[in-house]
C-alpha cells in the first residue's frame, strides 16, 4: 500500500480545510490513477476490431482537424 504523508492545513478556527502532501507522493498517485483509466479503457474496447495502420493515423488526422477548427 502506498504510504501518504499529510499535512494538514487549519482555518482560523482551527478546521480542516486542506491537505499538503510531498510532490514525489502526489505523481504517484497521478500515476496510479491514470494506469487505472488506462486499464478500464482497454477492458473496454477489448472486444472491437483494431485499426490498421492506416486506418489509426487517418482517424487521429480526424480527431486534430477537429481540435483545430
Amino acid at each position: 500500500m502506498l504510504e501518504i504523508h499529510k499535512n494538514y492545513v487549519l482555518d482560523e478556527n482551527q478546521n480542516p480545510i486542506a491537505v499538503q502532501i510531498p510532490l514525489a507522493e502526489f505523481e504517484r498517485i497521478e500515476e496510479i490513477i491514470e494506469n487505472y483509466g488506462l486499464s478500464r479503457l482497454m477492458d473496454e474496447v477489448q472486444d472491437e476490431p483494431c485499426l490498421t495502420g492506416e486506418e489509426a493515423y487517418q482517424h487521429y488526422r480526424s480527431l486534430k482537424n477537429e481540435l483545430e477548427s
